[in-house]
């Protein structure tokens, strides 16, 4: 499976890193905006190609798929071309940064059938495949789910301290996580969404504090907390209130409400969800098959995220 990466940035990296560990997969070429970039990347790890176009790798012939690590107001464009050239794409989230977008991805796949999916790695990580196991077989019930969403972004840098040349957005990027896992985890649509934000970055032009609440058809909740003026700890944490037991997931990592680990090492064959994500990507793409995350399986999450943006 010969594999184009688009976005040579801390994401991109991410993948690379778990493409390694994947068999039979061969990274052929790596896109970045800069041609020195693209070139470091490329030579760390062994790729022989680097450009700073996406329409090269396009037009290769070697190339059968690609992913996107792009700026987040790229990804609906350049998934369409990508389809649209014959190739299959993993696009990293969000999908868009509007539902007329999401649509149209949506409605270029059943178009071309090419493999798109969507880079929502709460799916994927061990500690959410434990729960979601655990809902599928009738020995878990979500009663709400609290999440924080925190990170130190008052200047715009992206996760490795890295000046950005494009904006991040709480909503259709950092809530797109949970209003998807919380759909995907209570196996029902969301009925009901209100959202608060901050005031605006007077530089960046961005709410950076968010509030959000879900509900599903039956009744479970969800508070969402966001921020990019948390001084520590960073990133997101996810608390399960169920019938049966409270659980805690930080990333790949699961505990219970007593701050317990719960082992999740046998939940899939790597700790690591990007790796994960990956493997599924490359196992829908051999086996023919929709991925989970495909466009139409999250497409829902972003309607959700249209609503709520209509509210501010």
């Amino acid at each position: 499976m010969r594999i184009a990466l688009a976005g040579a940035g801390a994401f991109g990296i991410k993948h690379l890193d778990a493409l390694a560990r994947v068999d039979d997969v061969e990274v052929v070429s790596v896109v970045s905006r800069r041609l020195e970039q693209a070139q470091e990347v490329a030579g760390k790890y062994g790729v022989p190609h680097a450009t700073t176009e996406l329409s090269d790798v396009l037009a290769m012939e070697s190339v059968d798929a690609v992913i996107l690590c792009t700026p987040t107001q790229l990804h609906a464009a350049q998934a369409i071309a990508t389809m649209r050239a014959g190739k299959h794409v993993q696009v990293e989230i969000p999908l868009a940064d509007n539902w007329a977008d999401a649509q149209e991805v949506a409605a270029v796949q059943s178009e071309t059938r090419r493999v798109c999916m969507v880079g929502h790695t709460r799916r994927f990580n061990p500690s959410h495949q434990w729960i979601h196991q655990r809902v599928l077989a009738g020995e878990f019930s979500l009663q709400q789910m609290d999440v924080q969403t925190y990170f130190f972004r008052r200047t715009n840098l992206n996760a490795l301290g890295q000046a950005r040349s494009w904006t991040d957005n709480l909503l259709w990027h950092h809530a797109a996580h949970t209003v998807d896992l919380f759909q995907y985890q209570c196996r029902e649509r969301i009925v009901k969404a209100n959202v608060l934000q901050g005031p605006l970055h007077p530089v960046l032009g961005i709410p950076t504090d968010m509030s959000i609440q879900l509900k599903s058809a039956t009744g479970q909740l969800c508070t969402l907390s966001l921020s990019f003026n948390n001084d520590g700890p960073l990133g997101s944490f996810f608390r399960y209130i169920g019938d049966t037991g409270t659980y805690v997931a930080r990333y790949d990592d699961l505990f219970n409400g007593r701050d317990e680990p719960v082992d999740v090492t046998n939940v899939a064959v790597s700790m690591d969800g990007i790796e994960l994500q990956d493997r599924e990507f490359i196992a829908a793409l051999r086996e023919g098959r929709e991925p989970n995350a495909s466009v139409h399986s999250v497409l829902d999450c972003y309607e959700v995220l249209a609503l709520l943006e209509a509210q501010l």
